[in-house]
């Protein structure tokens, strides 16, 4: 079933990506597109909401319950906090500075987060 030609597989997606991109402009369907992209992004996001709260259903409800109420209140927060940050990165598309306040948000609830889940799995 060889046709003769010996296209490698990476040019034959930059073709498939060319032919849909000359789709996209001859038929004007920028707008359609967008919104696509829109729903595609919020389907994403609520896809890892509950992939997140599949695994701490299964693995981390318990032992967190075990935990004194201050722990669980600062992961808990720091959880939320990381969501909200997440939601807002998506829905802004941030640059510059707020970019640079989206990545220190993020990586002081990953520490606060990290910290007390470490600080908790100690045995002593």
């Amino acid at each position: 079933m060889d046709d003769g030609v010996n296209v490698p597989p990476f040019l034959r997606g930059i073709g498939v990506i060319a032919a849909i991109a000359a789709v996209i402009l001859i038929l004007n369907l920028q707008t359609s597109l967008s919104v696509a992209q829109l729903l595609v992004s919020v389907a994403f996001f609520i896809a890892m909401a509950v992939a997140a709260y599949m695994f701490w259903r299964d693995f981390g409800r318990r032992e967190i319950g075990l935990w004194p109420a201050r722990q669980q209140g600062i992961f808990y927060g720091a959880i939320g906090l990381f969501v909200v940050d997440v939601g807002w990165f998506l829905s802004v598309h941030p640059s510059g500075r707020d970019a640079l306040v989206f990545f220190v948000v993020a990586g002081a609830c990953v520490y606060a987060a990290v910290r007390v889940w470490r600080e908790q799995r100690r045995y002593s």
